[in-house]
């Protein structure tokens, strides 16, 4: 065995290791001889595990005989051009899963018995969802609070500092916190995911919070805040 080809194997058999599609090589007959990390998962095992075990016992193909027609055809020199719908019990709770079995000859020529490239394409279930990032938490400090509802009012950075006791700076420094924590790429947007968020109340004028928004309850944000005469945008 030459270096050139322990360097080759040993390059590949990494691929194969870091590709999430579950993949396997196996032996003309279906025996598989070497299995990825997202193939052996399937069946709640390592790789190793994996081998030496046949494509047949694995997967029950939706149609009785399409697997063996399939490998049967690729041994003959022929390439079927549909992929093998097939089910397998998935984990060790036996979870029963469907998708797509893709049979191919390793390489472009057809040896008589050519070695087979196994791709799984995994089927969502029905009951299996995306899972969606956690919404933001919708509470907010006393002084967060009385800022978002002078915002919401239409008063400068300025004004607002001089509501709630703090430099300019002091309160880009909050509204900054606030637009990462929700995500959001402005004031507006801000002002707008706070009433989204029930932070601020939608029936009052001038804006303001609910306690239950707030952490400490009930505080000068939740009061209609002054805003100085010519104070606004």
């Amino acid at each position: 065995m030459s270096d050139e080809y322990i360097s080759w194997r040993n390059h590949f058999l990494l691929l194969l290791d870091r590709i999430p599609t579950p993949i396997a090589v196996c032996r003309p007959d279906g025996e598989v001889t070497v299995a990825n990390p997202a193939m052996a998962a399937e069946w709640g095992t390592s790789p190793g595990r994996l081998r030496g075990r046949n494509l047949h016992e694995l997967f029950r193909p939706r149609l009785p005989g399409r697997l063996d027609r399939h490998i049967e055809a690729l041994r003959l020199g022929r390439r079927p051009r549909h992929p093998i719908e097939v089910r397998w019990l998935a984990g060790a709770g036996g979870v029963e899963r469907e998708g797509e079995l893709l049979v191919d000859p390793v390489g472009d020529g057809f040896p008589p018995s050519p070695m087979l490239l196994a791709v799984l394409r995994v089927r969502a279930a029905a009951t299996e969802t995306i899972p969606r990032p956690a919404e933001p938490v919708a509470e907010v400090s006393v002084v967060e609070g009385h800022i978002l509802a002078l915002a919401a009012a239409g008063a400068t950075t300025a004004a607002i500092g001089k509501a709630v006791g703090l430099t300019v700076d002091g309160v880009n420094y909050h509204l900054t916190r606030l637009t990462r924590r929700w995500r959001v790429p402005n004031r507006t947007a801000l002002v707008a995911k706070a009433y989204v968020l029930g932070v601020l109340s939608t029936r009052e004028w001038p804006p303001a919070t609910f306690p239950q928004r707030t952490r400490g309850g009930a505080c000068r944000s939740t009061q209609s805040p002054h805003i100085p005469p010519g104070s606004t945008r």
